[in-house]
Protein backbone atom coordinates (compact mmCIF):
# COMPACT_ATOMS: atom_id res chain seq x y z
CA UNK A 1 0.00 0.00 0.00
CA UNK A 2 1.12 2.97 -1.21
CA UNK A 3 2.01 6.05 1.40
CA UNK A 4 0.07 8.64 1.21
CA UNK A 5 1.56 11.96 0.48
CA UNK A 6 1.63 15.07 3.08
CA UNK A 7 -0.74 17.45 1.73
CA UNK A 8 1.41 20.32 2.51
CA UNK A 9 3.36 19.14 -0.45
CA UNK A 10 0.64 18.70 -2.62
CA UNK A 11 -0.76 22.40 -2.39
CA UNK A 12 3.26 23.09 -3.21
CA UNK A 13 2.92 21.37 -6.23
CA UNK A 14 -0.16 22.73 -7.25
CA UNK A 15 0.80 26.43 -6.65
CA UNK A 16 3.76 25.70 -8.23
CA UNK A 17 1.80 24.31 -11.39
CA UNK A 18 -0.64 27.11 -11.54
CA UNK A 19 2.15 29.66 -11.77
CA UNK A 20 4.11 28.06 -14.35
CA UNK A 21 0.74 28.06 -16.68
CA UNK A 22 0.11 32.24 -15.83
CA UNK A 23 3.46 32.57 -16.69
CA UNK A 24 3.09 30.58 -19.89
CA UNK A 25 -0.17 32.98 -20.71
CA UNK A 26 0.60 36.34 -19.47
CA UNK A 27 3.13 37.93 -22.50
CA UNK A 28 0.39 36.55 -24.98
CA UNK A 29 -2.58 38.46 -23.05
CA UNK A 30 -1.02 41.38 -22.96
CA UNK A 31 0.39 41.49 -26.68
CA UNK A 32 -2.83 40.94 -27.66
CA UNK A 33 -4.72 44.08 -25.61
CA UNK A 34 -1.21 46.09 -26.96
CA UNK A 35 -2.13 45.32 -30.11
CA UNK A 36 -6.20 44.62 -30.45
CA UNK A 37 -5.39 42.60 -33.12
CA UNK A 38 -3.69 39.28 -31.50
CA UNK A 39 -5.58 35.72 -33.49
CA UNK A 40 -7.35 33.79 -31.09
CA UNK A 41 -5.43 30.92 -32.48
CA UNK A 42 -2.34 32.68 -31.08
CA UNK A 43 -3.62 32.71 -27.76
CA UNK A 44 -4.33 28.80 -27.78
CA UNK A 45 -0.77 27.79 -28.00
CA UNK A 46 1.22 28.96 -25.18
CA UNK A 47 4.52 30.24 -25.34
CA UNK A 48 6.25 27.49 -23.49
CA UNK A 49 4.73 23.94 -23.34
CA UNK A 50 3.02 22.70 -20.26
CA UNK A 51 4.86 19.97 -18.26
CA UNK A 52 4.61 17.00 -20.48
CA UNK A 53 3.44 15.51 -16.73
CA UNK A 54 0.42 16.56 -16.79
CA UNK A 55 -3.10 14.46 -17.33
CA UNK A 56 -4.91 14.93 -20.35
CA UNK A 57 -7.51 16.67 -17.80
CA UNK A 58 -5.32 19.09 -16.44
CA UNK A 59 -4.57 20.53 -20.15
CA UNK A 60 -8.06 19.90 -21.45
CA UNK A 61 -8.84 22.68 -18.23
CA UNK A 62 -5.84 24.54 -19.43
CA UNK A 63 -7.39 25.27 -22.98
CA UNK A 64 -10.97 26.17 -22.07
CA UNK A 65 -9.73 28.54 -19.43
CA UNK A 66 -7.75 30.22 -21.98
CA UNK A 67 -10.92 30.55 -24.62
CA UNK A 68 -12.74 31.74 -22.12
CA UNK A 69 -10.29 34.34 -21.45
CA UNK A 70 -9.94 35.30 -25.48
CA UNK A 71 -13.27 35.43 -25.48
CA UNK A 72 -13.72 37.84 -23.08
CA UNK A 73 -10.68 39.57 -24.59
CA UNK A 74 -12.13 40.03 -27.60
CA UNK A 75 -15.48 41.42 -26.31
CA UNK A 76 -13.46 44.29 -24.69
CA UNK A 77 -11.83 45.06 -27.87
CA UNK A 78 -14.63 45.20 -30.04
CA UNK A 79 -16.14 47.63 -27.59
CA UNK A 80 -13.22 49.96 -27.86
CA UNK A 81 -12.83 49.86 -31.08
CA UNK A 82 -14.09 52.81 -32.78
CA UNK A 83 -16.62 52.64 -35.77
CA UNK A 84 -18.50 49.56 -34.72
CA UNK A 85 -21.87 48.68 -34.25
CA UNK A 86 -22.13 48.22 -31.05
CA UNK A 87 -19.81 51.10 -29.60
CA UNK A 88 -22.45 53.42 -30.91
CA UNK A 89 -25.86 51.72 -29.53
CA UNK A 90 -27.75 53.76 -27.00
CA UNK A 91 -30.35 52.02 -25.04
CA UNK A 92 -33.50 54.13 -24.19
CA UNK A 93 -33.65 55.16 -20.90
CA UNK A 94 -37.49 54.60 -21.17
CA UNK A 95 -39.81 52.72 -22.61
CA UNK A 96 -42.07 54.70 -24.95
CA UNK A 97 -41.39 57.14 -28.01
CA UNK A 98 -39.22 59.80 -27.98
CA UNK A 99 -40.84 63.44 -27.57
CA UNK A 100 -38.09 64.74 -29.80
CA UNK A 101 -39.51 62.26 -33.01
CA UNK A 102 -38.55 65.17 -35.84
CA UNK A 103 -34.53 66.07 -36.52
CA UNK A 104 -33.41 69.05 -35.45
CA UNK A 105 -37.01 70.31 -34.41
CA UNK A 106 -37.69 73.60 -32.38
CA UNK A 107 -37.78 72.52 -28.57
CA UNK A 108 -40.75 74.12 -27.06
CA UNK A 109 -40.27 75.86 -24.17
CA UNK A 110 -39.05 74.53 -20.75
CA UNK A 111 -42.00 72.15 -19.38
CA UNK A 112 -44.09 72.31 -22.06
CA UNK A 113 -42.25 68.85 -24.03
CA UNK A 114 -45.20 66.42 -24.07
CA UNK A 115 -45.87 62.81 -25.85
CA UNK A 116 -48.95 62.79 -25.36
CA UNK A 117 -52.37 64.94 -24.84
CA UNK A 118 -54.38 64.82 -21.80
CA UNK A 119 -56.00 61.52 -21.12
CA UNK A 120 -59.08 60.07 -18.83
CA UNK A 121 -56.43 58.56 -16.70
CA UNK A 122 -57.45 58.53 -13.26
CA UNK A 123 -55.06 58.39 -10.17
CA UNK A 124 -55.06 55.01 -8.15
CA UNK A 125 -57.39 54.67 -4.94
CA UNK A 126 -60.15 56.70 -6.82
CA UNK A 127 -57.96 59.81 -6.54
CA UNK A 128 -58.76 62.97 -8.99
CA UNK A 129 -57.15 63.25 -11.75
CA UNK A 130 -55.03 66.48 -12.42
CA UNK A 131 -55.23 66.72 -16.54
CA UNK A 132 -56.71 69.70 -16.15
CA UNK A 133 -53.82 71.29 -14.89
CA UNK A 134 -51.56 69.52 -18.59
CA UNK A 135 -50.66 72.24 -20.42
CA UNK A 136 -50.99 71.08 -23.86
CA UNK A 137 -46.95 72.22 -25.68
CA UNK A 138 -46.60 73.24 -28.73
CA UNK A 139 -45.69 69.87 -30.14
CA UNK A 140 -49.31 68.70 -29.61
CA UNK A 141 -51.02 71.63 -31.36
CA UNK A 142 -52.73 70.71 -34.50
CA UNK A 143 -50.80 72.28 -37.64
CA UNK A 144 -52.65 74.43 -40.27
CA UNK A 145 -51.86 73.40 -43.50
CA UNK A 146 -50.82 75.81 -45.82
CA UNK A 147 -53.48 76.95 -48.24
CA UNK A 148 -53.21 75.12 -51.96
CA UNK A 149 -52.26 77.61 -54.77
CA UNK A 150 -54.84 78.02 -57.52
CA UNK A 151 -54.36 76.61 -61.01
CA UNK A 152 -52.57 78.55 -63.56
CA UNK A 153 -55.31 80.58 -65.37
CA UNK A 154 -57.54 80.10 -62.52
CA UNK A 155 -60.11 83.52 -61.75
CA UNK A 156 -59.01 84.67 -58.79
CA UNK A 157 -61.53 84.20 -55.58
CA UNK A 158 -63.89 87.09 -55.54
CA UNK A 159 -63.25 89.21 -52.31
CA UNK A 160 -65.67 89.05 -49.09
CA UNK A 161 -68.22 91.40 -49.60
CA UNK A 162 -68.30 94.10 -46.65
CA UNK A 163 -70.87 95.24 -45.20
CA UNK A 164 -72.14 98.64 -45.76
CA UNK A 165 -71.20 101.25 -43.51
CA UNK A 166 -73.66 101.82 -40.70
CA UNK A 167 -75.35 105.58 -41.21
CA UNK A 168 -74.70 108.08 -38.93
CA UNK A 169 -76.38 108.85 -36.33
CA UNK A 170 -79.37 111.57 -36.53
CA UNK A 171 -78.42 115.00 -34.64
CA UNK A 172 -80.37 115.41 -31.86
CA UNK A 173 -80.00 119.14 -31.73
CA UNK A 174 -79.09 121.78 -34.22
CA UNK A 175 -78.31 125.78 -35.06
CA UNK A 176 -81.64 127.02 -36.66
CA UNK A 177 -79.30 128.79 -39.08
CA UNK A 178 -75.76 126.97 -39.02
CA UNK A 179 -72.35 129.80 -39.11
CA UNK A 180 -74.92 132.87 -39.11
CA UNK A 181 -73.82 135.54 -37.89
CA UNK A 182 -75.51 137.51 -34.79
CA UNK A 183 -77.13 140.92 -35.93
CA UNK A 184 -78.71 141.90 -32.28
CA UNK A 185 -78.20 139.75 -29.33
CA UNK A 186 -80.77 138.13 -27.07
CA UNK A 187 -80.91 140.88 -24.27
CA UNK A 188 -80.17 144.39 -25.48
CA UNK A 189 -82.50 146.70 -23.28
CA UNK A 190 -85.15 148.61 -26.10
CA UNK A 191 -88.02 150.41 -24.74
CA UNK A 192 -89.95 150.05 -28.07
CA UNK A 193 -90.49 146.13 -27.28
CA UNK A 194 -93.26 145.48 -24.55
CA UNK A 195 -90.63 143.20 -22.20
CA UNK A 196 -88.22 146.34 -22.39
CA UNK A 197 -85.38 144.02 -24.34
CA UNK A 198 -84.66 142.10 -26.66
CA UNK A 199 -86.56 138.49 -26.70
CA UNK A 200 -84.50 136.93 -29.32
CA UNK A 201 -81.17 136.69 -31.02
CA UNK A 202 -81.47 138.16 -34.37
CA UNK A 203 -79.28 136.61 -37.73
CA UNK A 204 -78.28 138.25 -40.32
CA UNK A 205 -79.09 136.40 -43.58
CA UNK A 206 -80.05 136.70 -46.93
CA UNK A 207 -83.83 136.23 -47.78
CA UNK A 208 -85.00 132.37 -48.64
CA UNK A 209 -81.72 131.08 -46.25
CA UNK A 210 -83.20 127.77 -45.12
CA UNK A 211 -84.08 127.58 -41.64
CA UNK A 212 -83.67 124.32 -39.60
CA UNK A 213 -85.39 122.87 -36.73
CA UNK A 214 -83.23 122.91 -33.33
CA UNK A 215 -84.58 119.61 -32.29
CA UNK A 216 -86.68 116.68 -32.05
CA UNK A 217 -90.03 118.71 -32.22
CA UNK A 218 -93.80 119.43 -32.70
CA UNK A 219 -95.34 121.72 -34.61
CA UNK A 220 -97.29 124.04 -32.44
CA UNK A 221 -98.35 126.59 -35.18
CA UNK A 222 -96.94 127.75 -38.27
CA UNK A 223 -98.92 130.82 -40.09
CA UNK A 224 -99.10 134.84 -39.56
CA UNK A 225 -98.36 136.36 -36.18
CA UNK A 226 -98.87 140.12 -36.74
CA UNK A 227 -95.30 142.44 -35.54
CA UNK A 228 -93.96 138.63 -36.12
CA UNK A 229 -94.78 138.38 -39.90
CA UNK A 230 -94.66 134.62 -41.16
CA UNK A 231 -93.70 132.36 -38.16
CA UNK A 232 -93.28 128.51 -36.98
CA UNK A 233 -93.39 127.45 -33.09
CA UNK A 234 -92.58 124.06 -32.27
CA UNK A 235 -92.81 122.32 -28.85
CA UNK A 236 -89.49 120.64 -28.26
CA UNK A 237 -88.93 116.97 -26.60
CA UNK A 238 -87.93 118.71 -22.97
CA UNK A 239 -91.03 121.18 -23.12
CA UNK A 240 -89.23 124.07 -24.61
CA UNK A 241 -90.47 126.12 -27.21
CA UNK A 242 -88.94 127.75 -30.50
CA UNK A 243 -90.30 130.38 -32.46
CA UNK A 244 -88.78 131.34 -35.68
CA UNK A 245 -90.20 134.79 -37.25
CA UNK A 246 -90.41 137.19 -39.99
CA UNK A 247 -90.16 133.99 -42.78
CA UNK A 248 -90.89 134.28 -46.31
CA UNK A 249 -92.24 130.82 -46.50
CA UNK A 250 -93.23 128.09 -44.38
CA UNK A 251 -92.14 124.99 -45.06
CA UNK A 252 -94.62 122.58 -41.68
CA UNK A 253 -97.60 122.86 -40.79
CA UNK A 254 -99.49 122.19 -37.37
CA UNK A 255 -99.28 118.83 -36.13
CA UNK A 256 -96.35 117.82 -38.06
CA UNK A 257 -93.65 116.01 -36.46
CA UNK A 258 -89.87 116.98 -37.03
CA UNK A 259 -86.26 115.84 -36.08
CA UNK A 260 -83.27 118.22 -35.46
CA UNK A 261 -81.67 119.82 -38.60
CA UNK A 262 -85.07 119.48 -40.83
CA UNK A 263 -86.02 122.76 -42.79
CA UNK A 264 -89.29 124.00 -41.41
CA UNK A 265 -89.10 127.22 -43.41
CA UNK A 266 -87.00 129.96 -45.16
CA UNK A 267 -85.81 133.42 -44.25
CA UNK A 268 -87.24 136.97 -45.33
CA UNK A 269 -88.44 140.42 -43.64
CA UNK A 270 -92.41 139.82 -43.23
CA UNK A 271 -93.33 141.53 -39.88
CA UNK A 272 -92.30 144.39 -38.09
CA UNK A 273 -88.89 144.11 -39.78
CA UNK A 274 -86.05 146.60 -41.26
CA UNK A 275 -84.51 143.93 -43.44
CA UNK A 276 -83.89 140.28 -43.88
CA UNK A 277 -83.15 138.55 -40.95
CA UNK A 278 -84.54 135.55 -38.90
CA UNK A 279 -85.61 136.30 -35.13
CA UNK A 280 -85.39 133.26 -33.00
CA UNK A 281 -86.38 132.87 -29.34
CA UNK A 282 -86.68 130.05 -26.85
CA UNK A 283 -89.31 130.27 -24.84
CA UNK A 284 -90.19 128.08 -21.25
CA UNK A 285 -93.92 128.45 -22.21
CA UNK A 286 -95.83 129.34 -25.30
CA UNK A 287 -96.31 133.52 -24.38
CA UNK A 288 -94.57 136.39 -25.19
CA UNK A 289 -91.86 137.14 -22.58
CA UNK A 290 -91.50 133.62 -20.95
CA UNK A 291 -88.17 133.23 -22.73
CA UNK A 292 -84.32 132.13 -21.96
CA UNK A 293 -80.97 133.34 -23.39
CA UNK A 294 -81.13 131.10 -26.82
CA UNK A 295 -77.89 130.74 -27.39
CA UNK A 296 -77.01 129.35 -23.70
CA UNK A 297 -80.16 127.15 -24.24
CA UNK A 298 -78.57 125.30 -27.91
CA UNK A 299 -74.59 125.64 -25.94
CA UNK A 300 -76.16 123.69 -23.34
CA UNK A 301 -77.34 120.96 -25.31
CA UNK A 302 -73.26 120.96 -27.87
CA UNK A 303 -74.42 123.43 -30.41
CA UNK A 304 -71.80 125.51 -31.05
CA UNK A 305 -72.44 126.50 -34.57
CA UNK A 306 -72.99 130.29 -34.30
Amino acid sequence: MSPVPPARSALHRLAARTAARAAAWQPRLGHAVRTHAAPLRVLATPRHPLPGGLPQAERDRAVVSAGAAAALLAGALLVAAPGRASAQTVLPTTPGSSAFTAPQAAVPSPGMVQVAGPSPYRLPNDGDSAQEFVAVAANLLPVELPTAAAPPGAPAPEPEAQPAPAPAPAPEWSAPVPDAPTSNPYGVPNSEYAAGYHTGVDFAVDPGTPLLAVGNATVVSAGWDGSYGKEVVLRLADGHYAQYAHLSSLGVSRGDQVSAGEQIGRSGSTGNSTGPHLHFEIRTSNRYGAVVNPIAYLAGHGVTDF
